[in-house]
């Protein structure tokens, strides 16, 4: 059992754009590799967990195969590696992600915040990909229009609106439930929810990575209206 006062300092927060990084090893188990601290963001949020490459300072690399909140405790991120028996608590590591995958989750993303924007529902699922990416909507009857939606999605991202992130406090957070458009419980760090804010379009608690303008997003197509159950149907977003 890992001691209590484990955790990653999570790098991808402040620094989205960021490629590489320098740490230490934290911590080795049969669930990875724990660092110090990682840009590479962990699975959650319907966003993927980065991949990439760590090297060790002899010059030996491996892949990075997944990345992963532990189970228990939240703060610490394991990293799936290729081969982990190289690695020792201690040893100074470089990190690279693999900046092409992560750049377009970070664009689809971005662009699932706009698809939320203009359609009035609930979410109630998601998931991010490297090529497209879908919300379902609690939605009992369909009045969704593939080209009505393509279009203006295309007019927002083309407006180069700033996606700002920023802290709330729990408790002003509290009082504004209508943010929070998903069934997922924000996320929450030392008593402050971090909110995605598209000023005058979206807002809402997000833990994902994210571009810092809708024009990085580039031109997208609506894919595909499915109605997935009576009370829910799957948008799905792609690059064009």
């Amino acid at each position: 059992m890992q001691p209590l006062d484990l955790h990653t300092h999570t790098l991808f927060d402040d620094e989205p754009y960021q490629h590489t990084f320098t740490t230490r090893v934290r911590a080795v188990s049969e669930q990875g590799v724990a660092l110090e601290q990682t840009l590479f963001y962990p699975t959650g949020g319907g966003q993927p967990g980065d991949q990439g490459t760590l090297f060790l300072a002899d010059g030996a690399s491996t892949a990075v195969l997944a990345t992963e909140r532990d189970p228990l405790l939240r703060s610490l991120i394991w990293h799936q590696l290729e081969n982990p028996a190289a690695f020792k608590v201690g040893q100074q590591v470089q990190g690279c992600l693999d900046w092409d995958r992560r750049y377009r989750h970070m664009r689809m993303h971005t662009c699932l915040h706009l698809l939320c924007s203009i359609i009035d529902a609930p979410v109630t699922g998601c998931s991010i990909g490297a090529e497209k990416g879908r919300l379902d909507f609690d939605l009992p009857e369909s009045t969704l229009d593939k080209e009505q939606i393509t279009h203006s999605l295309n007019e927002l991202i083309a407006a180069a609106l700033d996606v700002r992130t920023h802290m709330l406090p729990v408790s002003e957070y509290q009082n504004q439930p209508e943010l929070n458009r998903t069934r997922i419980a924000p996320p929450t760090t030392q008593d402050a929810v971090r909110v995605i804010d598209i000023p005058g379009i979206d807002i809402q608690p997000c833990g994902g990575t994210h571009v810092r303008n809708t024009r990085e997003v580039g031109a997208v197509v609506c894919d595909k209206i499915e109605k997935k159950s009576r009370h829910n149907r799957r948008v799905t977003v792609r690059f064009a």
